[in-house]
C-alpha cells in the first residue's frame, strides 16, 4: 500500500550521509530524478519535479529526512518542467537559483496552461502557476549549508538545453547532472544541441564523481560511467549521422526517422524522442529555428499516438 504523500516507483535514496537522491523508477515523459542536500544550515533541493502529487510526494521524503529542517534553496538544473514546475510549492522564503535561460524559458512556458494532448494520459498537474529563479549565476556558483558545499556549474554551451547546471559536492564526491545524463532512458536535445550534448560529456568526466545522479533513470556509480558516457556519445553520433542521411537523401526529420534502425538504442524507453532529436540536429545543420509545434507533431507520427505518460 502506498502510504499518504507517497508515489509508487518513488524513493528518497541516501547516496551518502546528508545527500539524497529522489529517484522516480520509471524515468520516462515528465518522471524525473531531484535531490536533497541536508546539512546544519537546512536544506538545499536540486530540482523539484512535475506535478503537485510528485512534488509533494518529494518534499514530504525530504522533511521526514531532514527533521524538519527549512528548505532554504532549490537549485533548477534547467527549464523543462519536469524539473520546475515543483518550484510554485516550495516555501515562499526558499531561494530558486538558475540559468538565465531557464528563467526566461519558464516565464514564457504554457504547458501548465495550454498543453496539447501529446501524451497519454495527460499530467494532472495541479499546479497553476510558475514560479522562476531569482538568483541567475553568471559563472559557477558555490552554495553551503554548514560547512557542506554544493557547486553550480554551468558546461559554458548548448547542450540538453541552453541553460543546464549541475549541482556538484567535491566533499561528497556526488554530481548531480540534471538532464545532461539519462539512464536506460533516451536522452533528448532538441532544445539545445546536438554537438553540444556530445562536448558535454568530456566535461561531465572532468568530476571525480563516486555517484552520478542522472535527470531520468537509475543512479550511477563511478565505475559504470564511462560505459553509460559511451553510450550517450554513440547515440548522439547516431542522430548526427542520421540526420546526414536525410537530409542527402531530401528526407524530413520524420521520414528520416522512419527509414533508420534504432539498433542498440531500440531497448531504451522513450524512442520516439528519436524524431526531436533530429529536428535539433537538422537546425543545427541549416542554422535555422526549431518549430516546436511541427517537432512534436512528427513524435506523435512515429509513435502512431499520443506519447505514453505516467506522471
Amino acid at each position: 500500500m502506498t502510504a499518504p504523500n507517497s508515489v509508487a516507483g518513488s524513493d528518497l535514496v541516501e547516496v551518502t550521509p546528508g545527500v539524497y537522491a529522489w529517484v522516480q523508477e520509471d524515468g520516462s515523459w515528465w518522471v524525473n530524478n531531484a535531490g536533497a542536500v541536508i546539512g546544519e544550515d537546512g536544506v538545499i533541493l536540486i530540482d523539484t519535479c512535475a506535478t503537485a502529487k510528485r512534488t509533494h510526494a518529494f518534499l514530504s521524503a525530504v522533511e521526514r529526512a531532514a527533521d524538519g529542517a527549512t528548505v532554504r534553496v532549490a537549485v533548477n538544473t534547467h527549464l523543462h518542467g519536469d524539473h520546475t514546475h515543483g518550484n510554485a510549492l516550495l516555501p515562499d522564503s526558499a531561494i530558486i537559483v538558475g540559468h538565465q535561460s531557464t528563467r526566461d524559458g519558464i516565464l514564457n512556458d504554457t504547458v501548465l496552461t495550454g498543453a496539447p494532448p501529446i501524451w497519454d494520459p495527460m499530467p494532472c498537474w495541479g499546479i497553476d502557476h510558475h514560479r522562476v529563479p531569482t538568483v541567475v549565476p553568471h559563472g559557477d556558483l558555490t552554495l553551503y549549508t554548514g560547512e557542506l558545499q554544493v557547486r553550480v556549474c554551468h558546461p559554458s554551451f548548448p547542450a540538453h538545453t541552453t541553460g543546464d547546471l549541475v549541482a556538484w559536492l567535491p566533499q561528497k564526491g556526488v554530481l548531480f547532472a540534471g538532464d545532461l545524463l539519462f539512464n536506460g532512458v533516451t536522452p533528448l536535445v532538441f532544445m539545445g544541441s546536438v554537438d553540444g550534448a556530445i562536448r558535454s560529456l568530456d566535461w561531465i568526466a572532468r568530476f571525480p564523481a563516486g555517484h552520478i545522479i542522472p535527470g531520468h533513470g537509475p543512479i550511477i556509480t563511478g565505475e559504470e560511467l564511462e560505459p553509460v558516457l559511451a553510450a550517450h556519445d554513440r547515440y548522439y553520433r547516431f542522430i548526427r549521422e542520421t540526420a546526414r542521411q536525410g537530409r542527402e537523401a531530401n528526407q524530413t526529420p520524420l521520414e528520416a526517422a522512419r527509414s533508420c534502425d534504432l539498433g542498440e538504442f531500440a531497448e531504451w524507453s522513450d524512442s520516439e524522442r528519436l524524431v526531436l532529436n533530429l529536428h535539433r540536429a537538422y537546425c543545427d545543420a541549416t542554422g535555422t529555428t526549431i518549430d516546436y509545434v511541427a517537432a512534436f507533431t512528427d513524435a506523435v507520427a512515429f509513435n502512431n499516438g499520443p506519447l505514453r505518460c505516467i506522471a
